[in-house]
């Protein structure tokens, strides 16, 4: 069964206690960002119009991803960023133009919590978490650059086995844009072992508007990046995201190899 609660976190709705940020110290080469790692909707925005089942399901967040990312984070010294904020509410991983900022329609389930919004309360979301979120990020790479450390920023996300009822094979894929250094790495090293079904740029790609978050703080910069995705069935416990985050650590091990050599 794939987890259904949101993670531990601020109950307060205001940018102060919403943006997570973990091992913020840490010295290793990767920058970890879970832009969906929540499902928790403050309280002034009720239920959006949606049932428990909806709130819980893969629509509100990216099940899996935190723990993921929390075992990566301890197992490669790599700071992390999350929102505690549910992509229902507003999604972090998108340009603030994107028509699917604030979803009206979550793949087929309509939000109408969301329908009609007005500029006034549009700004008023991006206000909540996504400008904070994109501003911590913001202040830890200046605080990595100025502290001399090399940054390679890792997105983790998780999708769902079936999509509209096409079935997706990949239990992970690598999604690049430009830079392909790391996704490339990534990939010959999970092949290697013996993980079969490799997506690439897949199921998703930069092309669908799923790259904002790495667009804007990494490629845009010229440093190495890249989206990870698992299938989240992949993900029922936490020794799922345990072995998970095992397999992609020596995965990014390679990546990181291959970019800097002997460089920490």
């Amino acid at each position: 069964m794939l987890p259904e609660k949101a993670p531990d976190g601020a109950v307060a709705p205001d940018a102060s206690t919403v943006i997570r940020i973990e091992n913020a110290g840490a010295q290793g080469p990767f920058v970890l960002l879970c832009d969906h790692a929540s499902n928790r909707i403050p309280p002034e925005f009720g239920d959006l119009g949606l049932d428990e089942a909806a709130r819980r399901a893969h629509i509100a967040w990216d099940p899996g991803a935190l723990g993921v990312s929390r075992h990566l984070s301890a197992l490669l010294d790599a700071p992390l960023v999350w929102p505690d904020v549910s992509r229902l509410v507003i999604d972090c991983n998108r340009d603030p133009g994107a028509r699917d900022l604030v979803p009206e329609v979550s793949e087929t389930t309509e939000v109408p919590g969301n329908k009609g919004l007005d500029e006034p309360a549009r700004a008023a979301r991006i206000a909540l978490s996504h400008a904070p979120f994109h501003a911590a990020i913001e202040e830890l790479m200046a605080d990595r650059e100025q502290a001399g450390l090399a940054s390679i920023v890792v997105s983790i996300h998780t999708f769902t086995p079936v999509y509209k009822g096409v079935s997706r094979p990949w239990p992970v894929g690598i999604l690049s844009n430009v830079d392909r250094r790391v996704a490339e790495a990534m990939l010959a090293d999970l092949a290697g072992q013996g993980i079969s079904d490799l997506g690439d740029n897949e199921p998703y790609a930069p092309l669908d508007g799923v790259y904002y978050t790495l667009d804007r703080h990494a490629e845009s910069r010229g440093l190495p990046c890249a989206m990870v995705e698992i299938r989240n069935d992949e993900l029922r416990d936490e020794a799922g995201e345990r072995l998970w985050a095992e397999r992609l650590a020596r995965a990014m091990e390679a990546a990181r190899r291959a970019l800097l050599g002997g460089v920490a």
